[in-house]
């Protein structure tokens, strides 16, 4: 009679990965109080973790995309992620947002509120996050009110294409401040956070 057991003691254990995997994403269960992850590596040498289907960097291990702000009032932007590449142009603007889209080394590659994509040294972009009032949307206003909530009351009108600080988000509101005015805005009138992301600078 020909022994079954190891055959059988195989498709036990895949039916039980698969089990795993499906209550942990489905149903919301976890091992030891964590779902556990499975990790793919990327051809740039990143990870894409399965339980968040978040791109992690492969030189911080931090989320890719995630927004940061320039440094610096001066700041180059390379056509590739070297010194040795060409200054494609310059921002002008300390405190601006961008998105980090991919990294290699100490370099980053950002994508600004127009779309464009370059490259700019780490050291030059700082983890305060920041906003930009519609820039999608030239000419029109934006109201910051004195509470998270439409009626909190209106204590000051931004225009699109107003940078500012972001204090903190949640539920759709951020706490937000520009010109010496402070208060919230609606989260899905900034760029430089995403949709329903919770911020707490």
């Amino acid at each position: 009679m020909t022994d079954t057991r190891p055959a059988k003691r195989r498709w036990t254990q895949v039916f039980l990965a698969i089990a795993a995997i499906g209550l942990c994403f489905g149903a919301g269960w976890t091992i030891f109080g964590k779902c556990a992850e499975s990790i793919a590596a990327t051809p740039d040498g990143a990870e894409i973790t399965g339980s968040t289907g978040r791109v992690l960097g492969a030189s911080t291990g931090l989320p890719l995309p995630r927004f940061v702000s320039l440094k610096s009032a001066k700041t180059n932007v390379r056509g590739g992620p070297s010194s040795d590449h060409q200054v494609v142009w310059v921002f002008q603007r300390k405190g601006l947002p961008v998105e980090v889209v991919a990294e290699s080394d100490n370099w980053r590659r950002i994508r600004d509120s127009d779309g464009e994509e370059g490259w700019i040294l780490q050291n030059m972009l700082a983890g305060k996050r920041t906003g930009v009032v519609m820039p999608w949307q030239r000419q029109a206003v934006a109201g910051l009110y004195g509470a998270p909530q439409l009626k909190g009351g209106i204590v000051a009108r931004l225009e699109a294409g107003v940078v500012g600080e972001i204090e903190s988000c949640a539920k759709g509101w951020c706490e937000f401040s520009a010109g010496g005015q402070q208060g919230y805005i609606e989260q899905a009138k900034l760029w430089g956070v995403y949709p329903d992301e919770t911020v707490d600078n």
